[in-house]
């Protein structure tokens, strides 16, 4: 039994440090749009504008994305089929941790994917083990990358991606921009969606 409760901490960690380095996904589309019909795409300028990120991070967002509808076969251009649009949101979470041990796991988090300043969650162990000292309060700042695919001809959104999770707080440009494309990667591996084909 002892041997058990030895391997219960490991195991925690290891589940813990594989969520952190993980993307959460989660994508709509319109059930109504051929997606099959979609050949070429250009960015869309007015709405990228807009994003609250700084300029390089933008254009390294941008460029994972170009990578990304090059490898499914989609080519710019001056009349495409469809817009690429991107935002972020972000927001502050508390976690409270009370538990027999007396610590706990605040976790890292990114604000709106690093931008205007890579940071970091909150990480905590409360002081002593057997929870005789009080719960522990960490805080961790949630990020959000949207990319939406609208349709040129009608304006319409046809499909969003959602990708949720961390990035590294890294002066290493080499890394930030790895983490970047495995960013945009994970969210487009969900494009295009599987379409039910009615039979008539």
């Amino acid at each position: 039994m002892k041997k058990m409760k030895t391997l219960v901490l490991p195991l925690l960690l290891l589940t813990f440090f594989a969520s952190c380095v993980s993307v959460r996904v989660a994508t709509d589309y319109d059930s109504k749009a051929n997606f099959t019909e979609y050949k070429s795409y250009a960015f869309y300028k007015t709405g990228i504008d807009q994003a609250q990120i700084s300029d390089l991070d933008k254009k390294r967002i941008l460029s994972a994305i170009e990578a990304e509808m090059s490898r499914m076969g989609y080519v710019k251009s001056q009349d495409p089929d469809l817009l690429v649009n991107i935002f972020t949101k972000e927001r502050e979470q508390v976690d409270i941790y009370n538990n027999n041990f007396g610590w706990g796991w605040g976790g890292w988090g990114w604000g709106g994917f690093g931008w205007g300043g890579w940071g970091w969650g909150g990480f905590g162990w409360g002081p002593g083990w057997g929870g005789a000292w009080g719960p522990n309060v960490s805080t961790r700042t949630e990020g959000s990358l949207f990319i939406d695919l609208i349709d040129n001809r009608n304006k319409g959104l046809v499909w969003q991606g959602r990708g949720v999770g961390n990035l590294n707080n890294t002066k290493n440009i080499e890394k930030k921009e790895e983490r970047i494309r495995e960013f945009v990667s994970e969210i487009m591996s969900a494009y295009p969606p599987n379409q039910v084909v009615a039979v008539n």
